[in-house]
């Protein structure tokens, strides 16, 4: 009994092992943290910029701004007026005032929320967009 007993082992240790071939077949399911390069802030308002001027439909407008006010910064004045434009182009004014609710939490304080709303005056005045402060007064 025991020389076959030794055979066996023999032969069980010279085949590779199915645990060897699993690991060797498997893809790394892990993703390196770095895969992509750092945007720069001009690129990433460029990329916004187009993405609002060609957005076609509401769900594509609100789904750019969930996408651009998820990031960790408050989006230049051309994204905003990019987006502000794209929200009255489809025909949604609640959007295009939500807009400004959004800026006003991502800045952070009242006189970069000001500064805004100064150098998007003429925006708002050309397409009637009011601020929720001013339909609702201050709250």
């Amino acid at each position: 009994m025991r020389p076959q007993m030794l055979s066996t082992v023999l032969r069980a240790a010279a085949r590779p092992s199915i645990v060897a071939r699993t690991a060797r077949a498997t893809p790394s399911l892990v993703r390196p943290a770095s895969a992509h390069a750092q945007e720069s802030f001009e690129a990433f308002s460029e990329r916004y910029v187009t993405f609002f001027q060609n957005a076609e439909d509401l769900f594509e407008v609100q789904r750019g701004l969930n996408n651009c006010f998820a990031h960790d910064l408050v989006p230049s004045t051309s994204v905003v007026e990019a987006a502000l434009r794209a929200a009255r182009r489809v025909n949604d004014y609640s959007t295009a005032v939500r807009v400004f609710e959004g800026i006003r939490e991502k800045v952070e304080n009242k006189q970069q929320y000001q500064a805004y709303l100064e150098e998007l005056k003429g925006v708002r005045e050309e397409l009637g967009i009011n601020t929720k402060e001013e339909l609702y007064g201050s709250s």
